[in-house]
């Protein structure tokens, strides 16, 4: 008996081997953006994706990816999507707005459409903290798109 008492469970499975991937990022802060791009596209092609199954799209910010997402994932042409991006706290409540509604925009997409959004876009205090985590988000979100991928095909088997 597995974990579940002999119920079927989804083991993940990384394998991007087929996969097309749509990644959009977020110009606005883009040295943070370029490097994690960078790591997930190293991520997802150590994962089996082949560049010619990748697509990079760039909106001027983070509020502007979900619709730029949407687009992407309404084409039919992916099976999952990676939004990437950076948004730096400042001295005003710009912040908490950029922030909820990026992320939400993001979930959104995701649940409307049915195509996966791994959401890659950082939320720091200061270059500082965004510099140290830029690269681990872009690999996590590249994995992240992959494993679901694979896990809504297997749902919908």
């Amino acid at each position: 008996m597995g974990r579940y008492d002999g119920i079927d469970e989804f083991d993940p499975d990384l394998t991007g081997q087929g996969l097309r991937i749509g990644i959009a990022m977020s110009r606005f802060t883009a040295t943070s953006a370029r490097a994690c791009s960078a790591a997930a596209r190293r991520r997802l092609k150590r994962l089996g994706v082949r560049a010619a199954d990748m697509q990079i799209v760039t909106a001027p910010g983070a509020l502007e990816l979900p619709l730029v997402l949407q687009t992407m994932a309404q084409g039919g042409r992916f099976d999952a999507l990676v939004a990437l991006g950076c948004v730096i706290r400042g001295e005003t409540y710009h912040f908490e707005i950029v922030s909820n509604e990026s992320a939400r925009g993001i979930t959104d997409v995701q649940l409307a459409t049915g195509v996966p959004v791994a959401n890659g876009v950082l939320t720091t205090e200061d270059d500082d903290q965004a510099l140290a985590r830029m690269v681990q988000k872009g690999r996590e979100a590249g994995q992240g798109a992959v494993e679901m991928a694979n896990l809504q095909k297997f749902i919908r088997k």
